[in-house]
């Protein structure tokens, strides 16, 4: 844990002209004691760290000493020369803060960022905090604070690892179990799901469901797999099919999901301001398709409606979502649920009498 510490200390000051004690011990989570006395262990060992004195000193190399993995080194040992501002930029909007740490993959991607910056000519250096203070990415939706599922870590590990799990999972209210070949993780919405192989065919389950995950070791996993027909080893791993694609996959199966779900239609009249709402309160393709076949069919009334018919989920949901149309929005069919809306805007209307 020490040694760690030291070589992020280290690739800090390289990535930085001068840090104080205070910027240290922020960035490494420890004291400043700690941070003198790491300091003094770089220096015994033959680390050229040298101190600044006064209020605005700190801690810096001397003589551009560098200590870079082979793999981060460009040729003859000299830093990567081979990446522009706008490639070294690019390379740190790649990460996602809040998706990497529930992964528990945060101290990794803060380790190889560091290396990263290190290895950068020395103009470079400040591409990852001009890429952060300009682009952030907040993938939950508003008011929602969603709780990273508790087994996240484990399903991400044998993602990695291309490992076969036996897993728990919650379907409704009855728990199965089920070995999955994992083949992805996908972040919606602040909603993690993961793509997996079973029994030849590829699903789709939401990692907050799982209640339990155990990685697949020796043969006994190996004659679990054998038994699906899947190619697997013997030590619990599985062989990955290379033509599978995940952002292909997970974009054809919200696809399929959107419509799966709408299985019911609306008949409505919208105003000019209802036509231009509707995308932003209900199912937004399914909108958008509504609006353009009534635009190519009818077109807008003489008195600029526009008489549209909208797939929805069902009626119940029909209800919360137009609602919110107000006056911009008028539902003709099904009879019950224009007589609803039309009952919840006279209590509304007594409301503010």
């Amino acid at each position: 844990m020490r040694a760690a510490r030291l070589i992020k200390m280290v690739l800090l000051l390289q990535a930085r002209p001068s840090m104080t004690a205070a910027e240290l011990a922020r960035e490494l989570e420890v004291s400043e004691r700690t941070v003198a006395r790491d300091v003094l262990s770089l220096s015994e060992a033959g680390v050229p760290v040298y101190a600044d004195r006064g209020r605005a000193g700190g801690y810096r190399l001397i003589g551009g000493y560098r200590t870079l993995p082979h793999c981060l080194k460009g040729m003859g040992g000299t830093p990567m020369t081979g990446l522009g501002r706008s490639e070294a930029e690019a390379l740190f909007l790649s990460g996602v803060p809040t998706a990497l740490r529930e992964m528990g993959l945060a101290d990794a991607a803060s380790a190889a960022r560091l290396k990263v910056s290190a290895a950068l000519r020395p103009e470079l250096r400040d591409a990852a905090s001009g890429a952060a203070q300009r682009f952030h990415l907040d993938a939950p939706g508003w008011y929602q604070e969603p709780e990273p599922p508790e087994l996240l870590p484990a399903i991400a590990d044998a993602v990695w690892d291309d490992r076969r799990i036996t897993a728990r999972y919650l379907r409704k209210d009855t728990e199965v179990e089920r070995e999955l070949e994992p083949y992805g993780l996908v972040l919606k919405a602040g909603v993690w799901y993961l793509a997996a192989r079973v029994e030849g065919d590829y699903r789709v389950y939401r990692v907050d469901r799982f209640t339990a995950v155990t990685a697949c070791e020796g043969a006994g996993a190996a004659a679990a797999i054998g038994a699906t027909g899947a190619a697997a080893t013997s030590d619990g791993r599985f062989s990955r099919d290379e033509s599978f694609g995940l952002p292909a996959f997970w974009a054809e199966r919200a696809a399929q999901f959107a419509r799966s779900i709408l299985r019911e239609e609306v008949v409505l009249r919208l105003s000019a301001r209802g036509v231009r709402q509707l995308p932003y309160v209900t199912e937004r393709a399914a909108a958008r398709e509504a609006i353009a076949r009534a635009q190519a069919a009818d077109g807008p009334d003489e008195q600029g409606r526009l008489m549209v018919t909208l797939a929805v989920e069902s009626a119940e949901v029909a209800y919360a979502q137009l609602l919110s149309l107000g006056p911009e929005g008028e539902i003709l069919a099904p009879g019950e649920l224009r007589a609803r809306m039309a009952a919840a805007a006279r209590r509304t209307a007594a409301q503010y009498a």
